[in-house]
């Protein structure tokens, strides 16, 4: 059986929500293996160790890589917009090079269906599959073509399939801080801006209700499907619910619709939690 390799970058305070997302993916892809990429910066070893055990817990591999975070000395960061965002950018350059393919994931998204269809899509030569959001109107589309002075889509970053072979080739460092050195005021989402700004014409776009589920924008999926994506819908056919913007479920003030959903992962998480740390406390009596 192929394994299916997941690339995520963050930083600690996300590791909560890696866990959520890597939980979801076992409940719903539980005859497939994966092996779980982490690049970042700055997690401690003891966070690590912790996340390595809740991974082989799962049955799973996990690689960390430690990127070296001085090269993106002049790339904008906010609280909501680590460093640790631009390290997907140059993935290529970081993995093993016996990779030739791998998923990104955001870590705020829960995986409700099996995911292998997107893992063996045939991505038509080209470097990325990803989805856009383009709401009701399309305006979001619009000033985006205008911003990038081009009319390709407007893709989402948060889950994408890599071509690691083209991205080596493709995506150099150099172009990517050029980009920021002259653009930097103007990057709103920065690593996803530049992203499309360098690299669009090489993205295969895939269904966004299907692979990248906005899931603030349920009502806006509906209108536009004429009442056939409802909720019973989203959880036969979507396979990724992303928590794009804020507030996120997991935050006390979120009226998200989907917000139930993850909570009950958080809770799954909290009771695996409790029963992986039984022996150990028992061992101790």
């Amino acid at each position: 059986m192929a394994t299916i390799n997941i690339l995520t970058t963050l930083d600690e305070n996300y590791l909560t929500q890696m866990k959520v997302m890597l939980l979801s993916i076992k409940q719903t892809n539980a005859d497939d293996t994966f092996d779980i990429w982490l690049a970042h910066h700055s997690i401690s070893d003891a966070h690590g160790e912790q996340l390595g055990e809740f991974v082989r817990k799962l049955g799973y591999e996990l690689h960390m890589i430690r990127v070296d975070i001085d090269v993106w000395s002049s790339a904008p960061t906010l609280k909501q917009y680590p460093a640790e965002m631009y390290f997907r950018l140059l993935c290529g350059e970081y993995l093993p090079k016996t990779l030739t393919r791998i998923l990104y994931l955001d870590p705020d998204i829960l995986v409700i269906n099996p995911i292998k269809p997107l893992w063996t899509l045939d991505m038509k030569d080209n470097m990325i599959a990803a989805a856009s959001h383009n709401g009701l109107t399309g305006v979001s589309q619009t000033i985006n073509n205008v911003r990038f002075q081009n009319k390709n889509a407007y893709f989402n970053s948060g889950v994408m399939l890599m071509d690691l072979t083209k991205m080596r080739e493709k995506v150099k460092l150099n172009d990517i801080i050029s980009v920021i050195k002259r653009h930097a005021k103007r990057l709103i989402l920065p690593d996803q801006d530049i992203l499309n700004y360098l690299y669009s014409d090489h993205i295969l776009s895939i269904p966004e209700e299907i692979w990248n589920y906005d899931t603030r924008d349920n009502m806006v999926h509906f209108t536009k499907s004429f009442g056939n994506i409802d909720l019973s819908w989203v959880i036969e056919n979507t396979v990724i619910l992303h928590f794009c913007g804020h507030p996120k479920p997991w935050e006390k003030r979120s009226l998200n619709r989907f917000a139930i959903l993850y909570q009950h992962y958080e809770q799954l998480l909290r009771l695996s939690l409790i029963h992986i740390s039984e022996p150990t406390r028992h061992a101790q009596i």
